[in-house]
């Protein structure tokens, strides 16, 4: 790195260093502030802007997922995304768009909330210190954000309107006949006309129905209740050992009083609405295994010797497998069990079946004991070992009338479908290694394929062993099967899913307040729009109450609820004042993050979370068919599921009540790369800064002289390999940071970080500003003659190879073809004006601080922001011609003109097609062609 060993006498008075890069990048951040550059104008409303260069043009909607404000501020692997977004949104501005880009903060969670317990700092103190931290260090890399339109979720005035979408879900009911949600008040109208007794009920007794059809209810729902945190936890929140990730203590599975949000009934436009979107497929596979949508049966299967007894309900997707039932599995929880375990044995049991105890009952309390044990989690994970005991009830298979029996084991849990399987050994490996385990038969219902000698067959065939299937493919024997099982009353066709109701609540503090309150009867009741927002409360312990972590019988005690004079209110919502009990649960983080993208379409708006014609603008469809949404939307792929299936929920829900035009909230989506780093570590295994290792030799590292080892990974403070973008900035300037990030390679691919390498960006910008500026005088050494014409063709391939590149986010490539032509430039000598513009031009989406201070120079007085991205002319689009003599037997017999970049296949063909009448109808021995000189062909 030569240009750090020279000294401050060394260096010209106007090269391009770092401390020159700071000043510009500071100027110009300056001057983008004070002339809201970046602004986008709105079609209505305070943020309209007739005046505005691009009011009224092309939109283009660029969204980055926004970032939770942490304590330790951004490291070089967060912006990559973020840089990427702004390369985008600028290119687009200078492609004629009216360009909405802004930057918001998820900034409700618990990290905040655990610094509140453990220093007494108000969560919002923290909270609102570090997104002023971020939003510093997002201005010095130079982003192009509209700041007026930014917002954070813990903004009061934006979880108003969480809030409200909160009691729009409330208030809405989904009609299974439309397929979509309507207001609760057009149920009541439903109910009332076509319930004789609905007039005679008592207002509870009515209200209590209401909620049962709402979007949003109250249930008594199975939850990971953490005892040592006094909190229920997010399934991804649990580690694969049944402990939590925080604080490692043991979660037990619990029955309580949750808020959930009816998801399950968007299943099927959840999966179906995939179609109209430009996502990665492997995301939108993501999307539908985890809504897991299958189609097959519900079949009843009585319980024998049990007449009273509910049957078995089993949902199975290949119905058609159904004479091969020769056992049932139904989860250790099911509510059935408990009335058909017999009082001894039967006759016969097998001595497997029984666990080694002397009753049904008896084994059946001591396995439940062990998978009580257990997390789903685990329980699954643990599958492959089968373990489980006989209930010593039988139950009959409605098609053939054997008695099967019924176990119980932990591989089936009780909250997923019925909670109960009926078992096909021979065609599901699961059932079959159950099977073998307890010695029980195995009768196979699909022919293998020709040369099976596997366990299991779970291919394609025609059935066998089947009664009235026999000889059917898989597809028509479950179209019969299930005709058959409807028409004899043991059951029905199905479809079902893997998703489940989305948890709404939290034993938190620090989120958003539910608008709710609870009468004497219990019950829930919205509070009115006329009374948000409803803010957090004052109080003086932040953390939920905790237990001893293994008292599994402890019940959740939140922050809130000890703010006794916020929980009981008196309140007059219509008839008269009483006193009612607020909520104290709190909203989950994932509530802000559902629906943020729209407040940004009109941030200040105090009427509406949104004006119907700002929100038609930047998201509403723009041909029929059109889904509507964000034009871009980028951010990693940890979010492919569990974020955006509840934004599109959240999003659907409203456009069925008529709030948005839009039916999905994202349009095209693009999942970044990260930016990973080296770590090493000593003999003991103890990790060393990893910018003092040097590099001995190839793959050979040391520090301090001591060898080490090198691994790859995450950037960590433990792992002592986080590098700053403010460290990266001080030493190069934010543009050489942002020209790094986008060249490392394809934004979508991960790639290691490497601070050596930042250098060769560095030098790039210092080229590029050579070509223009002396060095020594700071004169602009630009000139007005032409061009050469290769050098102009040059230009012309370059600008059409960006536009493509920066259009399909491929920065860099783009960024390789700007080096290209900026060597040539330089090669060329002086620098004429009619390529130092372009490339100033095609330079600022990448670079924009050194490129607004060439342009500068350059005589322009406005900003480049809306300036012109350079056009490509056709005509010097097309190869140069090379003139080809062409030889028979060594003598030229015709000269051809292709283009430089031919084919030799190609220069080969022409060749012999003008030489055709020299060769007087005879086969050529041999063509030799010599690239760019001449072609000889021996007849």
């Amino acid at each position: 790195m030569s240009e750090h060993a020279e000294t401050p006498a060394d260096i010209p008075p106007y090269r391009y260093t770092a401390a020159m890069a700071n000043a510009v990048e500071a100027q110009w951040q300056d001057y983008w502030q004070e002339h809201g550059t970046f602004h986008a104008p709105n079609p209505v409303g305070p943020l309209a802007d007739p005046s505005h260069p691009r009011s009224g043009a092309p939109k283009q909607f660029v969204l980055d997922m926004f970032p939770y404000p942490s304590g330790a501020g951004l490291h070089v692997g967060h912006p990559l995304g973020f840089i990427g977004t702004d390369v985008f949104a600028r290119f687009q501005r200078m492609a004629g768009f009216n360009v909405l880009h802004t930057m918001g903060f998820d900034s409700f969670g618990l990290p905040a909330e655990q610094y509140a317990v453990q220093t007494g700092t108000h969560p919002r103190v923290t909270t609102e210190r570090n997104v002023e931290r971020y939003r510093a260090q997002l201005r010095m890399l130079g982003l192009g954000h509209d700041d007026r339109r930014s917002v954070a979720t813990t903004d009061v005035e934006f979880y108003r309107w969480t809030q409200w979408i909160f009691l729009q879900v409330f208030n809405s009911w989904f009609d299974a006949e439309q397929g979509r949600a309507r207001p609760i008040a057009e149920l009541v109208e439903k109910l009332a006309a076509e319930d004789p007794t609905w007039a005679g009920k008592s207002e509870t007794e009515r209200r209590a129905i209401i909620n049962d059809h709402r979007l949003a209810y109250v249930s008594e729902a199975p939850v990971n209740w953490c005892p040592g945190l006094g909190t229920v936890l997010a399934n991804e929140e649990v580690t694969s050992d049944g402990r939590s990730e925080r604080g490692n203590f043991p979660v037990f599975k619990r029955n309580l009083k949750q808020w959930m949000m009816r998801i399950t009934a968007y299943g099927d436009r959840l999966i179906d609405d995939l179609d109209t979107l430009d996502w990665p497929e492997a995301i939108k596979l993501m999307q539908k295994n985890w809504i897991g949508r299958s189609t097959g049966a519900h079949i009843a299967f009585p319980v024998a010797d049990h007449a009273s007894a509910e049957p078995i309900r089993v949902f199975t997707t290949r119905p058609d497998t159904v004479y091969g039932a020769t056992y049932m599995v139904v989860a250790p929880e099911h509510e059935l069990v408990d009335g058909i375990v017999p009082a001894s044995w039967p006759e016969g049991t097998h001595a497997v079946w029984t666990g080694g105890h002397d009753t049904p009952a008896q084994a059946v309390a001591a396995y439940r004991a062990q998978a009580a044990a257990k997390t789903d989690v685990e329980r699954q994970a643990d599958a492959k070992v089968k373990t489980g005991v006989f209930t010593g009830a039988y139950a009959v298979n409605p098609v053939n009338g054997a008695r099967i029996p019924v176990f119980i084991a932990d591989y089936v849990l009780a909250g997923y479908g019925t909670g109960a399987i009926m078992a096909v050994p021979g065609q599901d490996e699961r059932d079959w290694e159950f099977a073998e385990v307890f010695e029980l038969p195995i009768i196979r219902t699909v022919q293998p394929s020709a040369g099976f000698d596997g366990k299991a067959y779970t291919g394609e065939g025609p059935a066998i062993n089947s009664g009235m299937l026999d000889g059917l493919g898989i597809a028509e024997a479950k179209e019969k099967i299930i005709a058959w099982l409807e028409a004899e009353g043991h059951g029905q066709g199905a479809t079902t899913y893997r998703l489940r109701d989305w948890l709404f609540s939290r034993q938190r503090y620090w989120g958003e307040p539910f608008p709710i309150v609870y009468g004497t009867d219990g019950q829930a009741i919205a509070l009115p729009e006329s009374m948000l927002p409803l803010e957090l409360p004052e109080v003086a312990d932040f953390s939920p109450k905790t237990f001893d972590p293994d008292d599994a019988s402890s019940s959740p005690e939140t922050p809130l609820s000890r703010a006794k004079e916020w929980v009981e209110v008196e309140l007059d919502l219509g008839d008269g004042p009483k006193t009612y009990i607020r909520e104290t649960n709190t909203m989950p983080q994932w509530a802000g993050s559902c629906w943020y993208q729209l407040r940004y379409l009109d941030p200040a708006n105090e009427q509406a979370f949104v004006d119907p014609a700002n929100e038609a603008y930047w998201v509403g469809p723009q041909a029929p068919g059109d889904s509507g949404g964000v034009d871009l939307y980028v951010g990693g792929v940890e979010h492919a599921v569990l974020h955006l299936l509840y934004a599109r929920f959240w999003h659907k829900v409203l456009f069925d009540l008529g709030h948005v035009s839009s039916f999905e909230p994202y349009h095209r989506l693009f999942n970044q790369g990260y930016i990973q780093a080296y770590a090493y570590t000593d003999e003991r295994g103890a990790y060393v800064p990893a910018e003092e290792v040097a590099e001995e030799q190839p793959s050979v590292f040391t520090w301090h002289g001591e060898k080490v080892n090198r691994e790859y990974g995450k950037m960590g403070k433990s792992l002592k390999n986080v590098v700053t973008p403010d460290e990266m900035v001080e030493r190069y300037g934010a543009d050489t940071f942002r020209v790094y990030e986008m060249s490392m390679g394809p934004l979508e691919v991960s790639r290691p970080w490497d601070t050596r390498a930042v250098v060769g960006s560095y030098r790039f910008l210092q080229r590029v500003w050579r070509t223009m500026i002396d060095e020594e005088t700071g004169a602009v050494t630009v000139v007005d003659t032409a061009a050469s014409d290769d050098l102009r063709r040059l230009l012309h391939r370059t600008i059409a190879g960006v536009r493509e590149d920066m259009a399909a986010l491929r920065f860099n490539t783009a960024v390789a073809k700007l080096i290209e032509l900026t060597n040539a430039v330089t090669k060329a000598g002086a620098t004429p004006r009619e390529i130092a513009e372009p490339l100033v031009l095609m330079l600022a989406p990448v670079a924009p601080h050194i490129a607004e201070e060439l342009w500068r120079k350059l005589g322009h007085d406005a900003s480049l922001t809306f300036a012109d991205f350079p056009v490509a002319d056709p005509a010097l689009l097309t190869a140069d011609l090379v003139t080809y003599p062409v030889q028979v037997n060594g003598k030229v017999r015709g000269r051809i003109e292709v283009a430089a970049d031919a084919a030799e296949d190609e220069v080969r063909a022409a060749a012999l097609a003008a030489v055709t009448d020299s060769l007087s109808g005879k086969d050529p021995k041999k063509v030799i062609v010599i690239p760019g000189r001449l072609v000889s062909v021996v007849a």
